[in-house]
């Protein structure tokens, strides 16, 4: 930070600008581009730089008419949080709509531009200098892609809103063959069910003009967008029709990938994703090098097979199957090829380079991952084993379908969608329903990731994990959450669970496991995504992913040991039934419960964060906000005198909190809160021998006995703490205070509230008016403890190289 600022300061006064030099060193200090900006309107201290008019320049004289990557990353980390859809928006402009009176004709003023981009990214304080940009962006585009050089005075500042809406379409999330309906109809001007030339030319430019943000290589898409429009007109009416349109659309690969492919996967399909290739990589298809200084072709998640644009749609090789045609196939082990790409290599049956001759070269193998030359593919067994990571690997020849006719005589279920207890069944796309043959000796990896947690960390691990396990046992949880990956294992008697995903991911498998009625309650390890992540402090899993190898982390999941988790049920009772307050966010607590001071600072942080999501997008402006949020309740001191606002009685004894001057109260179950923090703190050494192997009694109040007093995650009870306020949490964050106030330790709690007050449940705030908590132990979960690592202490945060 403080180099950071040198370099700030070091800017000429009258420039008010930054340079590219500064700018990459303050993206890499705080995050991202909005990171940055917030972080030097707050903290640059003597130097002026009013928010809204500060500008990042990748270069000197750049054309300010069309938008940067900087502000397009900005425009995405915005569409990230939006909740509306572009069509829910476009009603707003037409008929008795309240921003109508901006629209004239099929074009809107900058005004309504500005209305246009506030109501559908549901923010206040859209920057004025991003929405000028992008409304001069297009402004100056024409439906061939290029750009107006006119700058009269006469010229109507107006939009097209149609250019508008289909723009912003393409970058929403949603399914192909929804946009490709939208977009249609958006252009079909007189509602006829016809698009002539002059409309599908202006449909290619605005998904041209999304395209070269996304970062692809334009120069290939569009031939391979012009051919599809040619292709779409089958009688070659000159006209286009809306099922010729969508027909078309949904063949076109680069079109799809473009749109955000969202189907559901027939085996043997590839899932496709733009990429940039930082060394030659050559065609699967043409065997010709893929060209272009940014995102060069399209890359097979799953398989690594690659292929330029234009050959997308051509007869490709089918991805690797994820499971064989018929149970007698069970058990049959056999290599899945993939040609080239290997360059740089070495072959793991002569242990020579496998070098590049200008064309693919070297194969290797979608389950074990060796990679061979082609002469040295023969001499190696035709039996593949899944190499490192066959522990975890469920491989196809242990997946095998059954006819859905069959199983509903077994299930009572005709549909081959839910079975007579509920449970989801994991059908292929032609009906079958598929089964597990469990293999001896391997704990398959049941994998659940968050997209949402960490930014874009979760879709990285997402896609990571699909290529080095089967996709079949990698499950994204914004598609359909766990039910469906759970049902699929249930009939497994030995395997593990990673969640991908901060401590509310893990709480919501923990209790989806309670709901599925498994024959095994499998341990379940954590790869921690986003900040905080205090269970997975716990567990020795780190306090965030930072880029390690997830060969690494397979590894230690294989050496990790079982622990007991015990999981708290939490039951709030309204004095006043019909008092309004926020909905209690869980019925459970896994890792802490508290109320006051903390849970104050929490609550501001997330009114904030649902008011304007877009400013919580990385971890450094998170750590702003919540200083910031903690110095101000430093100040106010919302939460003083505690005592007088509650009491708490532990397994029937009421605590005595007369003569301590407390703003805050916390209930642990395990050792770390808010990112690290030991609240309990490290017990003292006890006189008595042989007293931890005892179970403790059901309540500790005594002061002496509590300072020996040793925490535990598995013994059936509950630490209460003292918090003096935000002052001590932070130096208890920081270290220099060991711990709070030790005041009980119990099986069960009950506190009662005289008036509202912010709480909070595993860092979900709420403000509750005045009630009755009943705390109570709910049962215990399977866990897994990754190995101590060299480094001392018990948070350690892991270090290595990021993953190439």
């Amino acid at each position: 930070l403080s180099l950071s600022l040198s370099l700030f300061r070091t800017t000429p006064p009258e420039t008010g600008q930054l340079t590219a030099s500064h700018f990459s060193l303050g993206v890499a200090v705080c995050g991202d581009p909005a990171g940055l900006r917030h972080f030097c309107a707050h903290q640059v201290g003597s130097v002026t730089v009013p928010l809204s008019k500060m500008a990042f320049h990748e270069s000197e004289g750049k054309d300010m008419t069309s938008l940067s990557p900087v502000d397009f990353i900005q425009l995405q980390q915005y569409l990230d949080y939006c909740r509306l859809k572009v069509k829910d928006v476009l009603k707003d402009f037409y008929g008795e709509g309240v921003l109508s009176q901006h629209r004239h004709g099929e074009w809107i003023d900058e005004k309504g531009f500005q209305l246009f981009m506030k109501t559908y990214l549901d923010v206040e304080d859209f920057p004025t200098d991003l929405c000028q940009r992008l409304f001069q962006s297009f402004q100056n585009s024409q439906p061939d892609g290029s750009k107006s050089t006119s700058n009269s005075p006469d010229r109507p500042r107006q939009v097209c809103l149609k250019d508008v809406s289909c723009y912003l379409s393409l970058l929403e999330e949603g399914q192909p063959h929804d946009k490709l309906e939208f977009t249609f109809k958006l252009y079909d001007k007189d509602g006829n069910g016809l698009l002539d030339s002059s409309e599908v030319d202006r449909i290619i430019a605005q998904m041209m003009h999304a395209a070269e943000y996304l970062g692809w290589d334009v120069s290939e898409l569009r031939p391979v967008l012009k051919d599809m429009m040619t292709a779409i007109d089958s009688d070659g009416s000159g006209t286009v029709s809306l099922e010729e349109w969508i027909e078309g659309g949904m063949n076109n690969v680069p079109l799809l990938v473009l749109l955000g492919l969202q189907m559901t996967q027939k085996d043997g399909q590839h899932l496709w994703r733009m990429k940039h290739f930082n060394r030659p990589v050559y065609c699967n298809v043409c065997q010709n090098l893929l060209l272009g200084l940014r995102k060069q072709g399209l890359c097979c998640t799953c398989c690594k097979y690659t292929v330029h644009d234009r050959c997308a749609n051509k007869a490709l090789s089918p991805c690797a199957r994820t499971y064989v045609k018929s149970k007698k196939d069970t058990g049959v082990q056999v290599h899945d090829w993939v040609s080239g790409n290997c360059d740089a290599s070495k072959c793991d049956r002569c242990q020579k380079k496998i070098k590049s001759y200008q064309g693919l070269t070297g194969k290797h193998c979608v389950w074990c991952h060796v990679k061979l030359h082609n002469d040295c593919v023969s001499q190696v067994s035709a039996e593949c084993d899944c190499g490192p990571l066959k522990d975890h690997i469920l491989p196809p020849w242990a997946i095998y379908p059954i006819i859905q006719e069959h199983s509903a005589l077994k299930n009572g279920c005709l549909s081959g969608t839910l079975t007579d207890d509920g449970g989801l069944q994991h059908t292929t796309p032609d009906g079958q329903i598929l089964r597990i043959c469990p293999i001896p000796d391997t704990h398959p990896l049941l994998v659940f990731v968050n997209p949402k947690s960490g930014g874009k960390q979760g879709e990285r691990v997402l896609r990571k994990f699909q290529y080095l396990l089967n996709p079949k046992q990698v499950y994204n949880l914004a598609s359909g959450g766990p039910g469906l990956g759970l049902h699929f294992f249930r009939d497994l008697l030995d395997y593990r669970i990673l969640v991908c995903g901060g401590d509310g991911t893990v709480g919501w498998i923990l209790d989806a496991i309670d709901k599925a009625n498994l024959l095994v309650r499998p341990p379940v390890a954590v790869l921690p995504l986003g900040t905080g992540n205090d269970l997975a402090r716990c567990l020795r899993w780190g306090g965030g992913y930072d880029g390690m190898d997830l060969r690494r982390i397979l590894k230690e999941i294989e050496n990790s040991s079982q622990v007991l988790m015990d999981r708290w049920s939490v039951q709030v009772i309204p004095e006043d039934s019909q008092e309004a307050g926020d909905p209690v966010p869980y019925e459970i607590i896994n890792n802490y419960f508290s109320i006051g001071v903390d849970a104050s600072i929490a609550h501001r942080f997330h009114m904030m964060r649902e008011k304007h999501p877009q400013k919580f997008n990385s971890r450094m402006k998170n750590k702003l906000w919540y200083f910031e949020f903690a110095t101000s309740e430093t100040i106010s001191a919302s939460c003083k005198k505690l005592r007088e606002c509650l009491s708490i009685e532990c397994c029937g004894t009421p605590l005595d909190l007369s003569n301590l001057s407390l703003e805050g109260i916390a209930v642990l179950n395990i050792p770390s809160m808010h990112g690290g923090s030991n609240l309990w703190g490290e017990p003292k050494k006890s006189d008595s021998k042989g007293s931890a192997s005892q179970d403790p009694p059901e309540v500790i109040t005594d002061p002496e006995v509590l300072k020996s007093s040793v925490q535990d995650m598995s013994d059936r009870r509950l630490e209460v703490v003292g918090l003096e306020g935000a002052i001590e949490m932070g130096q208890i964050y920081t270290g220099l205070k060991s711990a709070g106030r030790r005041l009980a330790k119990t099986s069960q709690i009950t506190i009662r509230t005289k008036k509202p007050l912010p709480m909070q449940i595993d860092g979900e705030p709420w403000m509750q008016p005045p009630c009755t908590i009943h705390i109570t132990h709910k049962n215990q979960a399977n866990m897994l403890m990754a190995v101590p690592h060299r480094s001392s202490g018990f948070f350690h945060l892991k270090k290595s190289n990021p993953e190439s």
